[in-house]
């Protein structure tokens, strides 16, 4: 095999690191694209193991751009929010119902909010270890830390991560079916449905990036998310919606004309809503819409 297959045979491997490193799909396709050019300058004849070489690179480049990134986010206008990895309508056709399960269980864009609280390298062990199953030496040697602080490293990072998460878990069904009633419900406008939908202390987090209009603080609590929404509908009327799937996870997908508009998706727990976020950023929104009908439906 030579080295340009060799590279093609990980690149989906390196691409799934940096992009949970990352969160911005974008980023990571520039990190592997340098990790290419790295691998394209190395001996790769004096390489013993392809995979590690091009995993630690990847890492290393990784890491780079992640504290770079962190400090641009700072000057971000509004809350940051994940850039989808993929977008597809419903009904999904490219995945099984396992198949999306998985992938956003791993890249849900909640999931990947959760990360960006986490150090650089605190992010990096948590990766390596809990999902590209890597023993405590190797993330050691890769990071340039001891075992000990590794360990401490990612058991700190799992504690932050169980303590932001939902503690009741809800099946695919009632996640989807909440999801479709407030999209209705938002769409019209309906405080009172929404309220109904809403945990008393949800928490709703819009991205717009400066770029177009959204909230740059967090909105808290039900009555103040129903009534940004009633607002809305009553303003300027709702953009289109319908369903679809935003890194495997269902959401509400909002266009303009043919263009995507925004992404919506919300967290589920006790059988209600306690989360809605929701990416305006166009830059964010590049992704591929696959396989949508003839236009979207309110």
């Amino acid at each position: 095999m030579d080295t340009t297959d060799t590279f093609q045979t990980h690149r989906p491997r390196l691409f799934a690191l940096a992009y949970r490193l990352l969160g911005s799909r974008s980023d990571a396709e520039d990190v592997v694209q340098d990790a290419w050019l790295r691998w394209q300058g190395a001996d790769a004849a004096g390489i013993r193991d392809p995979e590690g070489w091009l995993v630690t690179a990847t890492t290393r480049l990784g890491l780079d751009r992640l504290r770079a990134l962190r400090n641009a986010r700072i000057e971000y206008v509004g809350p940051w929010l994940p850039e989808p990895l993929e977008i597809t309508l419903d009904p999904d056709p490219l995945h099984d119902p396992a198949e999306r399960h998985a992938l956003a269980d791993e890249v849900s864009v909640a999931f990947l909010a959760l990360l960006e609280q986490l150090g650089p390298e605190e992010r990096a062990a948590f990766l390596l270890k809990d999902l590209f199953d890597y023993d405590y030496p190797q993330i050691a040697a890769l990071l340039d830390l001891s075992e000990a602080n590794c360990r401490q490293r990612v058991h700190r990072a799992r504690h932050r991560l169980q303590a932001g998460r939902p503690r009741f878990a809800v099946s695919a069904g009632q996640h989807r079916d909440l999801l479709a009633r407030f999209m209705h419900a938002s769409q019209q406008g309906d405080q009172a449905a929404l309220m109904s939908l809403l945990h008393a202390n949800a928490e709703m987090i819009s991205d717009g990036g400066g770029r177009v209009t959204a909230a740059i603080r967090p909105l808290l609590g039900a009555e103040r998310i129903a009534q940004l929404y009633w607002a809305i509908a009553r303003r300027n009327g709702a953009h289109p919606a319908q369903l679809g799937y935003v890194n495997g996870e269902p959401a509400i997908l909002r266009f303009e004309g043919a263009q995507l508009h925004s992404v919506t998706l919300v967290g589920v727990d006790e059988g209600r809503i306690v989360q809605v976020l929701s990416v305006l950023n166009p830059e964010k929104l590049q992704a591929l819409v696959t396989a949508r009908d003839a236009g979207a439906s309110s």
